[in-house]
């Protein structure tokens, strides 16, 4: 390209840029925006500029929604970032559920990606990730994924196992790393095996739950109101080894739950909740209640993980309201969204969780690796 032809497109994108710088001056922004939406005269008057009226005329800046400095720094849609920021060197942020740098740790996330408290700003979501209402850690029937090996009161060594899971299916609400808030329709559901380890890993009985809750959260507080189904199964190699088929029962519930979750520390979560059976076989009875905690630190945890510990109550009225107390501790890890893996040790005390065997009484020693979504 000649020397002319180069001053004259230097001359054209000098124009052009003083174009544009001027109809920002007079506060219009360009219409095309890429990466962000929103009102442009909004995001301006936050920074603490003047905002242009349609006459063109400066008038004083709008009032805004109260927004405390995590939301205004989280919300990508007052925040206009030109590109994105790498992960691991983007600045910390607040988001809903815990402040992680209350306990010096890193986020490891784009602060743009967080979303604010305030419900002015939640958004239907289908499918999003994570969930609002999680499994209560210590709990048996709990729908997730694990395993634990224990001993039982007769030094039987035998293997539960929990093959499932919890998802989030539509929400209204917030989205993003940390604990989701907002209203949400979950599915959750697992199978509960038992294997006997001393006899070859046969299949000693299987409960089976499908839930569908509907829960809303928000700041420290949960609430739950939800329907699920559950049925127990004697394993086929029991009942040939035991000669027990004569003895199988049609243990099933199908229950409505209202349930109630806080969080007083943000490591700290208290739940409770009763349910009632609409209908009900084998030995069960309408009325049960359960109760507990789950204790580790909040936020995203590095590759060494963190402590925890947990405890569960659960009592039901065909035990004339007694049943089984589990406390488990050990490791804990969490990603920057609600997904949990842990490994500890676990103790059962009371009527068993196989709910085939309802009456009998077990003590449980062992460990486990639990994983919920």
């Amino acid at each position: 390209m000649n020397r002319p032809e180069t001053t004259f497109l230097a001359r054209i994108l000098l124009c052009a840029c003083a174009l544009a710088g001027g109809s920002i001056a007079r506060g219009q922004m360009p219409e095309w925006r890429p990466n962000r939406e929103g009102n442009a005269s909004a995001e301006y008057a936050l920074a603490g500029g003047p905002v242009a009226s349609a006459d063109s005329a400066t008038v004083a800046p709008q009032s805004l929604p109260q927004l405390d400095l995590a939301q205004a720094v989280c919300d990508p849609s007052l925040v206009c970032t030109p590109c994105p920021q790498p992960m691991f060197a983007a600045p910390m942020c607040v988001t809903p559920g815990y402040d992680a740098s209350a306990y010096g740790m890193p986020t490891f996330v784009d602060p743009s990606m967080g979303a604010p408290t305030n419900p002015a700003y939640w958004q239907w979501r289908l499918l999003p990730e994570g969930v609002i209402w999680q499994s209560y850690w210590a709990s048996p029937h709990e729908s997730r994924i694990s395993g634990v090996p224990f001993v039982d009161q007769n030094g039987t060594g035998l293997l539960d196992v929990s093959l499932g899971g919890r998802a989030s299916l539509l929400r209204y609400g917030t989205d993003g790393p940390g604990r989701p808030l907002g209203g949400e329709l979950q599915i959750e559901g697992a199978a509960f095996p038992r294997l006997n380890l001393d006899e070859n890993l046969d299949l000693d009985a299987t409960d089976f739950r499908f839930g569908l809750p509907l829960v809303y959260g928000r700041d420290q507080w949960q609430t739950k109101f939800s329907y699920y189904h559950l049925s127990s199964h004697m394993g086929d190699e029991f009942a040939i080894r035991e000669n027990a088929l004569d003895q199988r029962i049609n243990f099933s519930r199908d229950s409505l739950v209202a349930a109630l979750s806080f969080y007083p520390l943000p490591a700290w979560r208290w739940y409770a909740e009763a349910g009632w059976a609409f209908h009900y076989d084998g030995g069960a009875e309408p009325w049960e209640l359960q109760f507990g905690v789950d204790v580790a630190q909040p936020g995203p945890t590095d590759a060494l993980g963190t402590p925890f510990f947990a405890i569960n109550g659960h009592l039901r009225e065909e035990h004339n309201f007694g049943g089984n107390v589990v406390f488990q501790a050990g490791w804990h890890w969490r990603g920057n969204s609600t997904r949990t893996m842990r490994l500890g040790f676990h103790y059962f005390n009371g009527k068993t969780n196989q709910w085939e065997f309802f009456d009998q009484f077990e003590e449980q020693i062992g460990g486990g690796l639990w994983y919920d979504f």
